[in-house]
């Protein structure tokens, strides 16, 4: 069993950055994929980037890739997600999430274990 808390969104004016945390609770084992979601108002959950948390090797989306880094600490058991360069569009509830099954995925049907979310205001 994994609990995850995010940490760290806000209201932020576009160009600006900010940087999200998913403190885990319970073993990640190294062939676990640990991702990040969000969710806009009226939309579907979308995938935003995802790490293999033994590797440490990251996937984006197309929308942030340049823009997203996603890291993780295995000694603190943390994911982050440094967001820089801020669109309007990025606005949402993000949600730390994890795919304790060995190969990769976009889908959010297929992570078992999420955050209570955590919600980022960007304006312009």
């Amino acid at each position: 069993q994994v609990q995850l808390a995010e940490s760290g969104g806000g209201l932020v004016q576009a160009g600006g950055s900010l940087r999200l945390s998913c403190a885990a609770s319970g073993r990640l084992f190294s062939s676990y994929y640990v991702g990040w979601f969000r969710q806009a108002p009226g939309k579907e959950r979308e995938f935003v980037g995802v790490i293999h948390w033994g590797t440490g090797m990251p996937s984006y989306t197309d929308s942030v890739k340049g823009r997203f880094t996603v890291s993780r600490d295995n000694a603190k058991n943390t994911l982050y997600l440094q967001m820089n360069s801020l669109k309007p569009e990025d606005t949402a509830v993000y949600y730390c999430a994890v795919k304790p099954n060995g190969y990769y995925s976009t889908r959010a049907s297929e992570y078992n274990f999420w955050g209570q979310g955590t919600q980022v205001t960007v304006s312009s």
